[in-house]
């Protein structure tokens, strides 16, 4: 069974673009995903600091951010904050019985707040994209895919745990999935244009007996994903061939446990350097964390394998 990891990382205007910085120098060597080197790599462990804990009545499963608001995600509930008072605005309700079920985070583009659904825990699982108008906080738009790919997180996500009244996993943790959509002329989730996997050791020391939740692009435009439970974000980059992705550091992220966040890239976000929100489930608060950025962007154009003359040949089986 198949689970994908839901970033919003489409063809959208916008969707998962984060805005470079061209002075910023862009890594010159590809990370295997498991040795640091001080600046990148996954043993590089950043440390994280809470600017606020904001009280929030539906921050349960993940937080949406724009300029002026943000906004604590339930499984059926939405509420609309402002940032600069933390003041609640307007709430969405669905409730118990309608057809949104189980929401996972979300992300605002061009005044959409567009946010992961699924059917979670049911069989077999379903899942889709909703839309809310973010300035009224109607519902507007849902975008199905049916059972075609698994539980929609900020993710997909597959469990290695066997749920309530079921005699099998919910899917598998080491088959969560990054999907790129495409747009097309029904919808802008259309085509998966690519999909990628998680790191085994990231899935199996963070992930597993649950899976991915959370994931958000930073302003130094590296991917943050979180797991479902764990105090921490791991930064991952798009590998330039094959299908895993590489895992290149971890933030410690003390004052939350998992779920949905959010980067902040609003201009007036610490300077423009953005800050990272979070919640904690437990105590039921938004929390706006400052995380020290990577210092160099992502590369994905990368030289793969070397090319080699005469008298230089490898043979395969020597390494």
């Amino acid at each position: 069974m198949k689970i994908v990891v839901f970033v919003f990382y489409c063809s959208l205007a916008a969707v998962g673009v984060v805005a470079q910085n061209p002075t910023e120098p862009q890594c010159l060597q590809s990370f295997n995903g498991t040795v640091g080197n001080g600046t990148v790599g996954s043993g590089e462990q950043v440390s994280s600091s809470t600017i606020r804990s904001i009280n929030a009545t539906d921050a349960n499963q993940g937080v949406a951010v724009d300029r002026e608001y943000f906004y604590s995600i339930e499984n059926y509930s939405i509420t609309k904050h402002r940032k600069a008072n933390a003041t609640a605005l307007l709430q969405w309700y669905g409730g118990a019985g309608g057809p949104i079920i189980h929401l996972d985070g979300g992300v605002v583009i061009n005044g959409t707040l567009y946010a992961p659904h699924s059917n979670y825990p049911s069989f077999p699982e379903t899942s889709s994209v909703e839309e809310w108008n973010v300035t009224t906080m109607e519902h507007i738009r849902s975008y199905s895919f049916g059972i075609n790919r698994g539980s929609l997180t900020g993710s997909i996500r597959t469990y290695d745990r066997v749920q309530e009244g079921q005699t099998q996993p919910y899917g598998l943790s080491i088959n969560t999935q990054l999907v790129r959509f495409s747009s097309g002329p029904e919808s802008p989730f259309q085509y998966i244009a690519q999909s990628w996997i998680f790191p085994e050791a990231l899935v199996s020391e963070n992930f597993s007996p649950m899976s991915n939740s959370g994931g958000s692009f930073g302003p130094d435009g590296w991917l943050y994903i979180t797991g479902h439970d764990a105090s921490a974000a791991y930064v991952l980059q798009i590998p330039s061939a094959g299908s895993v992705l590489i895992w290149v550091a971890t933030v410690d992220l003390p004052d939350i446990a998992g779920q949905g966040i959010a980067w902040d890239r609003s201009a007036g976000a610490q300077g423009g350097n953005g800050t990272l929100y979070g919640i904690s489930r437990e105590s039921r608060q938004v929390v706006e964390m400052r995380v020290p950025l990577q210092t160099c962007r992502p590369n994905t154009k990368l030289p793969v394998g070397v090319v080699l003359g005469p008298g230089e040949f490898i043979k395969p089986d020597s390494g």
